[in-house]
């Protein structure tokens, strides 16, 4: 029988009902929605396979694979060096697939009347020297800073875009996964956080991000981000062990395959093939 399951948390339901055939995919959230669309559209070309999906981050995802947990970390972020250090000193081979492109939204709350912040901007919000809404031309508002955990992928990836790998403030609130980013801007009227552009919905505001010193601001969007105008852009990857090839490769030729990837469009998500993404 055809199953995917899908795990927001780390999946423990999902392994204890896995059975030994099945393919085994944990890591990012912000892929996890993805794969599971996927995965089901995969499964129901072939009926004798089975796929397991779970999130629980990128680190978590690759601490799986170390460990054998999973036969494919998805990843928001590219592996690091200690990581493949690890990977050598384990005897794995590391295969790296880019599966999608990503555009990172800036969110905050619907009733703010802030619509546009540049790089520097951000980064003074984020490394909490500028606190209030009034310094950006916003309300007399405190301004509440919410981030993903220090194991997400997209933390990394907000870190080394926005920040320039300077550090987050010291009272930045950590949040699981992305779903709790959005309920707690929606809840707040001065938050501010970061999400997965397929990630939007109304009850957040994404915001127009300049990374010119305010000469152009640009939304996110898929076609903003396909020709390079919306700055803050990352590629999606998949991470397995060359041992595992035979077994993973149907699914992720599937992915890159043009249906595949005119499923990744409709999701949200940039195609692989659009050869025209600029990562700045």
């Amino acid at each position: 029988m055809n199953r995917v399951l899908l795990s927001i948390l780390c999946g423990v339901c999902g392994a204890a009902l896995m059975s030994a055939y099945a393919q085994r995919i944990k890591g990012s959230d912000t892929l996890l929605p993805l794969t599971q669309e996927l995965s089901e559209s995969y499964l129901k070309r072939n009926p004798a396979s089975e796929i397991v999906v779970t999130g629980g981050g990128t680190g978590v995802g690759l601490a799986s694979l170390l460990e054998n947990t999973t036969d494919i970390a998805m990843a928001s972020r590219r592996v690091k060096f200690g990581e493949k250090m690890k990977f050598a000193k384990a005897g794995f081979d590391m295969i790296e697939e880019v599966v999608a492109y990503d555009a990172l939204a800036v969110v905050v709350n619907p009733e703010n009347p802030v619509n546009e912040l540049t790089r520097e901007q951000l980064e003074g919000i984020f490394r909490g020297k500028i606190t209030n809404w009034k310094e950006v031309g916003g309300e007399d508002l405190r301004i509440v800073v919410y981030s993903r955990e220090t194991s997400s992928g997209t933390y990394e990836f907000f870190k080394e875009s926005v920040l320039h790998n300077k550090n987050y403030m010291s009272g930045v609130l950590s949040m699981p996964a992305t779903g709790a980013v959005i309920q707690s801007v929606r809840q707040t009227k001065g938050a501010i956080g970061y999400i997965g552009l397929a990630y939007l919905n109304p009850y957040v505001k994404a915001l127009a991000v300049s990374y010119d010193g305010g000469r152009r601001y640009v939304l996110p969007s898929v076609k903003n981000a396909s020709d390079g105008t919306y700055p803050i852009v990352r590629p999606l990857y998949y991470y397995y062990d060359v041992e595992k090839a035979a077994m993973v490769q149907p699914f992720v030729s599937f992915i890159k395959s043009a249906d595949g990837q005119c499923m990744v469009e409709k999701q949200g998500f940039v195609p692989v093939r659009n050869e025209d993404v600029t990562i700045k």
